[in-house]
């Protein structure tokens, strides 16, 4: 099973950037999304798998989706633009290789490494429940931060893409409210057989 969810990752992924359709990339990354909590699940980290499962496939690949569906984006053009910046693309990706081969050619493991990376949860214990034990005991206050980090993120997102445009019609509260009341009806009599 090990091997089925890995080559089905990998290929989610290679196909998620090579596939021509962009509907059919954000498929392609729902089925990398599965596999990987595939994989999860055999490290048995099902709480994580399933996190996975419910966030990246549930919402964001969804979001994705339809974002791609229903935008009217003109992909030829973004591939006549993209192409234009390929040969730079290809040079920045060849030092990157470079570098991590670098990185990697001469990494090694100090020694106590698997005590310094085993999680410090009390043993016995559910790894749901281990991992409840660590983000709302032990670290709570960097896990209540991120939080604040992200909603001070998702604020300014919101307030950078917010345009007000001139052709829309918005509802303004303080004129409805004061508006007079003998005015906001008009009463017509209209004869029968006769439109308004």
């Amino acid at each position: 099973m090990f091997y089925v969810f890995a080559v089905t990752t990998i290929a989610g992924g290679l196909f998620t950037v090579v596939s021509r359709n962009p509907v059919h990339s954000v498929l392609w990354l729902i089925l990398a999304f599965l596999s990987s909590a595939g994989l999860f699940i055999l490290l048995g980290a099902e709480f994580v798998a399933m996190l996975l499962v419910i966030v990246y496939v549930g919402a964001v690949a969804v979001l994705f989706l339809f974002v791609v569906m229903m935008l009217d984006v003109d992909f030829a053009a973004l591939k006549a633009e993209m192409a234009r910046y390929m040969p730079l693309a290809l040079l920045i990706g060849i030092v990157i290789l470079m570098q991590l081969a670098l990185a990697f050619g001469v990494w090694t493991f100090g020694a106590g490494v698997d005590e310094r990376l085993a999680a410090p949860v009390v043993g016995g214990v559910h790894n749901t429940e281990g991992l409840g034990f660590l983000l709302y005991d032990r670290y709570i206050l960097l896990f209540q931060l991120a939080g604040l980090i992200l909603l001070v993120a998702m604020i300014g997102a919101i307030v950078l893409t917010l345009r007000h445009r001139e052709d829309v019609k918005r509802q303004n509260v303080l004129e409805q409210m004061y508006r007079d009341p003998a005015t906001a009806m008009e009463l017509r009599d209209v004869k029968p057989g006769q439109g308004l």
